[in-house]
């Protein structure tokens, strides 16, 4: 069983928990959450058992359904319908991912190849819808309206996000809030609606819910800020995909926007001709012009305040090694290198 709340938690001020103690921490909710996962993926098509088996299987943290676990277990939650809601919302999250590899047109993800370089984009759509439409069965299965409509307007949002940032792609006047509006949906709304239901199933009050909802969307920005930071300073073996995807892709980052607003008329030049045109030719110059100007400093000191934004939004909840939990995966999404 999940470690009793009586637990004594450590000390405000400790050293955060590293993933592998937050792991141990939920593992055995984890394990459900995996089991129902393995339930409800089974499918008559050979073909969807083998691909979606594949992304479900290759990697990651595991954190948008760990939020959903920790979230409803720092309210005192004993049910079983946090696995339900966890599962529902990996399901969504990994249908994402295979519409997002087929729209890039992604190779490499999590260090492996893409379920559409291997299947091919029609196979990688048509799973993801199948995905989708799963993890609404789900929701219906679990009968609750407002449950539902949560899932449904997140849902929704992060097809807008979507197609927000499909809009942005090679251009190089998108603002600094255009890219902000793109995250904040895209990826930031999925961890918003997990931590807000921890908090629902639990019939806690508007105010903790929101403060819940609040904690979801600070972490979730500042974890895309840091991957569009990693993108330009970690290694291809760390991130699991190739340096520099994001500017290949013509995709405007923080990085990339501050860097032509502080850097010389030179340098703004080269930036808005990389996005404008993608791929890697002017990498060097481009990666010159984002360490000159401070860029990475930016984009990582913005992804600090909506940690801070994200421990802060935490305040009223009771102590517990599930909040604790929380509060270092805050610290972990600014402090990671992967």
């Amino acid at each position: 069983m999940p470690a009793p709340l009586s637990s004594t938690p450590p000390e405000s001020g400790s050293d955060p928990m590293d993933l592998d103690t937050i792991k141990r921490l939920i593992s055995e909710d984890m394990k459900a959450v995996d089991d129902l996962i393995c339930q409800r993926l089974q499918s008559e098509v050979v073909l969807i058992n083998q691909l979606s088996q594949y992304i479900i299987n290759s990697g990651g943290k595991r954190l948008r359904p760990a939020l959903v676990l920790l979230s409803a277990r720092a309210f005192g939650y004993q049910g079983t319908q946090h696995h339900d809601l966890a599962a529902i919302i990996e399901f969504i999250h990994t249908a994402t991912l295979l519409h997002d590899d087929v729209v890039d047109a992604s190779e490499l993800r999590r260090g492996k190849e893409t379920a559409n370089s291997i299947w091919g984009n029609e196979a990688s759509v048509l799973v993801g819808d199948f995905l989708y439409s799963r993890a609404f069965q789900m929701m219906v299965d679990v009968g609750d309206m407002q449950i539902m409509s949560i899932l449904a307007d997140a849902t929704n949002t992060i097809a807008e996000g979507e197609v927000m940032q499909l809009m942005n792609i090679h251009d190089a006047d998108t603002t600094e809030q255009r890219y902000l509006d793109v995250i904040h949906s895209k990826t930031a709304k999925l961890f918003e609606a997990g931590t807000r239901l921890g908090a629902l199933i639990n019939n806690m009050d508007s105010e903790t819910e929101q403060a819940m909802a609040a904690y979801g969307m600070h972490l979730g920005t500042a974890f895309q800020l840091i991957d569009d930071v990693l993108d330009y300073s970690a290694s291809s073996d760390e991130m699991g995909k190739n340096i520099g995807d994001d500017l290949a892709e013509g995709k405007p980052t923080l990085p990339l926007i501050y860097a032509m607003r502080q850097g010389t008329p030179e340098q703004a030049n080269v930036v808005r001709k990389a996005i404008e045109e993608g791929g890697h030719d002017n990498i060097d110059a481009v990666m010159a012009a984002i360490e000159s100007t401070g860029a990475i400093k930016y984009t990582a000191d913005a992804a600090e305040k909506e940690a801070q934004l994200a421990i802060a939004a935490l305040e009223k909840v009771p102590a517990s090694p599930y909040k604790e939990a929380m509060l270092s995966l805050a610290r972990f999404s600014v402090n990671r290198s992967y």
